[in-house]
């Protein structure tokens, strides 16, 4: 039983009730109360060894059955081809392509968390990178099955990969779906590398903590080893601190190499040089937005009030609200080049955005991730969980609509008017992106109930230089 004498600490992190920004001696600035190891351990290892509740069953079995609809979708292209989608002539790209920029923006929170904030050494990470980086995997994953499917004959994906044969066959380096398969690729196995290292002390500790053999066995597998000896933390700490310096990149140079898919084709509303830093700071926007959609319910669902805090909430909405001015001046940028530049098309196409067939979904667009994010600005709302929850699926949901505009309002009026065709997606076009929504909520639920959701090494490091720091008794 904790003391609640130590620091206002409280059982099971109910949140401690003082003037905000004012710790207690021997408090972290990131974590309520001085929790010991143990406690650590305990309370976040109790998801994972406690039989899963009613709740968790019902958001499993809502996320299996979205998944069961992808996979009878997934059957229904195979045999059918890609024309059960609404694409066409001159909208070779739908709801594919803007499903799969979506996706991979989403994942890109969790490599900014995990990496780019680890090195500039801020401790508020610790409480969220776990499952940020869980959730880089299964938006990852997710994504990729998009460009597979488009192909319309996905079994010859390996035409894409540059593997040596007797005839010759290479992939041809200037398309685009070669550029995605190797930034997929290349993001999918440094950031399952990178969260498999830093899972290795906590999965020791889930060994340790297992009353049935054949879950000591597994763990003790999975943790190659581990005994938490000085030579291990050594080399453990310079092999994260690697992985991390080899993932920064990625933030950049993943959705950059996405926004190249779009930018080296000569077409307005495309063929622009500002798409690479665009993406990348809509990436982060987005997923900073999903990361909220998924801490938020897990403080409450499994007491976590503790170890994610008011004031992690606090810093995540700034950074909303820092990266959705980066994007609103990105729109701006977009609609001042069309203006300046001169070009007969990137103007039409511009006003055609605004004026168009699609000028609901452009300020649509807008409205969400320009203006709903401004309520950040009152200091009251960047604290309320229930007030960050919806914002952040109202902007997911306006990240999603970007990318919809981007791709569709951009090929719906080609050079010609000959060539004019109009878009709307299909049953089987919503179907596809509600299961790979299903999808990803599934293998989530899982991550939570196999693993746990927050690093219990880095919160013990956390607490224990917070009360070494202060002087006080450890």
């Amino acid at each position: 039983m904790a003391d609640s004498s130590r620091g206002g600490f409280k059982p099971y992190g109910r949140d401690v009730q003082r003037p905000p920004g004012e710790t207690s001696a021997g408090e972290s600035d990131w974590l309520r109360g001085t929790p010991s190891a143990a406690q650590i351990t305990a309370r976040v290892s109790q998801a994972v060894l406690r039989p899963g509740g009613p709740v968790w069953w019902l958001g499993f079995g809502l996320a299996a059955s979205l998944s069961l609809c992808l996979c009878g979708a997934i059957a229904y292209l195979l045999s059918k081809g890609v024309g059960i989608w609404g694409i066409n002539i001159p909208v070779a790209w739908g709801f594919a392509i803007t499903n799969f920029v979506w996706w991979i923006g989403i994942g890109h929170a969790g490599t900014f968390i995990s990496a780019i904030l680890y090195l500039l050494k801020q401790d508020w990470r610790t409480s969220i990178n776990r499952f940020a980086e869980a959730m880089t995997l299964f938006a990852v994953a997710c994504a990729g099955l998009f460009p597979l499917l488009h192909l319309g004959r996905p079994w010859v994906f390996y035409f894409m990969l540059p593997y040596p044969d007797t005839m010759g066959l290479w992939p041809q380096f200037r398309s685009p779906l070669v550029w995605d398969m190797f930034a997929v690729f290349t993001y999918l196995t440094v950031s399952l590398t990178f969260w498999y290292v830093g899972l290795l002390p906590d999965l020791a500790t889930l060994r340790d903590r297992s009353t049935k053999a054949w879950a000591r066995k597994t763990w003790g597998l999975l943790c190659l080893g581990w005994r938490g000896s000085a030579r291990h933390w050594h080399r453990y700490e310079r092999l994260y601190l690697l992985f991390a310096a080899l993932a920064t990149p990625l933030v950049v140079s993943v959705h950059s190499i996405v926004s190249l898919d779009f930018s080296v084709a000569m077409e307005p509303g495309w063929h622009s040089t500002v798409f690479p830093p665009y993406f990348v700071a809509g990436a982060i926007y987005s997923g900073f937005a999903m990361v909220l959609t998924l801490a938020i319910p897990l403080r409450h669902g499994f007491n976590l009030q503790w170890a994610i805090t008011e004031k992690h909430l606090d810093v995540m909405a700034k950074m909303l609200l820092t990266t959705g001015w980066i994007l609103g001046f990105g729109y701006l940028s977009e609609i001042f080049l069309s203006w300046y530049g001169g070009d007969v098309f990137e103007g039409y196409m511009t006003l055609n955005r605004m004026r168009g067939p699609y000028r609901a979904m452009y300020w649509s667009m807008l409205l969400i991730n320009v203006g709903a994010v401004q309520f950040l600005w009152i200091p009251v709302l960047r604290r309320n969980a229930l007030f960050l929850f919806c914002l952040s699926l109202l902007i997911n949901v306006g990240m999603w609509m970007e990318r919809y505009v981007v791709v569709v309002t951009s090929l719906h009026r080609d050079f010609l008017p000959s060539s004019w065709g109009i878009f709307s997606g299909t049953f089987w076009d919503w179907i596809t992106l509600l299961g790979s929504m299903g999808l990803f909520l599934a293998l989530f639920l899982l991550f939570i109930r196999a693993l746990p959701v927050i690093s219990m090494a880095e919160l013990k490091k956390l607490s224990h230089g917070a009360v070494q720091g202060n002087g006080a008794e450890p």
